[in-house]
């Protein structure tokens, strides 16, 4: 339960900071976890990234002024940090499809978003296989993106970086290096330095010599809740990444570690009901 309550305290600094400058990394240290996984857990428990939550509820409010007082157009778009009325116009009507001159009009309908409230919910309905391993480092080789990432973009990006190497026949190389080390698989590994994203990598595990056009990263030593998954890719794993996220982490009496994010897919026909891939977590104990 401290969980869902520092994650309750992150959203009351969000909610404190709407008309002024938001620093996720505050809000990351309310939640005692790293910037980045503070913005995967927010992503995947709200549905939203912290970056559109946050435009929602700065449209909410800027509405709320509108009705009630005389203010100008201008004077709100400071306040909710836009630059130009402009752009404050263009974000106002995403969120409620009408320009910010006619929300002072009776009878126009506008759109709310309330503040979020984490609560703890127990479903249980599915079962999701696991088990606790600790890890020596192990070396990784593979191709990598070290292109800023944040959950606004990461399921844009990442696929992205998918498609320009399998374009260019770089899975083939990657196999092409495995040697039995472990996890013996094609990975998707999510590297976090010191607690901040620094790269994206599609790899393999091996003791092999790096080649010119990849690159190597040395996983550390760690604890990971390892979790098998099976389904056609790559709704089957997104699906089980939200259930660890929103149902196991809660009550495991576990947080995120500050280490790598690894997907594991092993060979097979990745659209078929029965793929088996896996889903490695970096835990710590509370």
């Amino acid at each position: 339960m401290d969980w869902i309550q520092r994650l309750n305290e992150a959203v009351d600094y969000i909610e404190n900071n709407l008309d002024e400058e938001f620093n996720v990394e505050v809000a990351a240290r309310i939640a005692a976890c790293s910037t980045f996984h503070f913005q995967r857990m927010f992503t995947y428990i709200a549905g939203i990234t912290i970056g559109e939550y946050i435009r929602r509820r700065r449209m909410t409010l800027a509405a709320f002024e509108f009705i009630q007082g005389n203010q100008k157009v201008i004077d709100i778009a400071a306040k909710y940090g836009y630059d130009s009325p402009t752009a404050f116009n263009r974000a106002f009507k995403a969120i409620h499809g009408i320009a910010p001159s006619m929300a002072k009009n009776q009878g126009v309908s506008l759109t709310v978003y309330p503040r979020i409230t984490f609560t703890l919910s127990i479903k249980g309905d599915e079962v999701m296989n696991f088990r606790i391993e600790n890890k020596d480092g192990f070396r990784i080789v593979g191709f990598a993106t070290k292109e800023p990432m944040t959950m606004e973009n990461c399921f844009e990006k990442v696929p992205l970086f998918w498609s320009e190497v399998v374009k260019k026949g770089g899975i083939e190389k990657i196999c092409s290096i495995m040697d039995g080390s472990q996890p013996n698989g094609v990975l998707g590994v999510s590297t976090c330095d010191d607690g901040v994203f620094s790269g994206y990598f599609i790899a393999a595990a091996t003791n092999s010599s790096c080649p010119e056009e990849m690159e190597e990263y040395i996983v550390p030593e760690g604890t990971w809740a390892i979790f098998d998954c099976f389904g056609p890719m790559p709704h089957a794993i997104q699906n089980l990444q939200q259930r660890i996220i929103t149902e196991w982490l809660p009550t495991s009496g576990y947080e995120y570690a500050a280490a790598p994010d690894i997907e594991v897919y092993f060979q097979g026909d990745q659209s078929a009901s029965d793929y088996h891939s896996q889903v490695w977590l970096p835990i710590v104990k509370k």
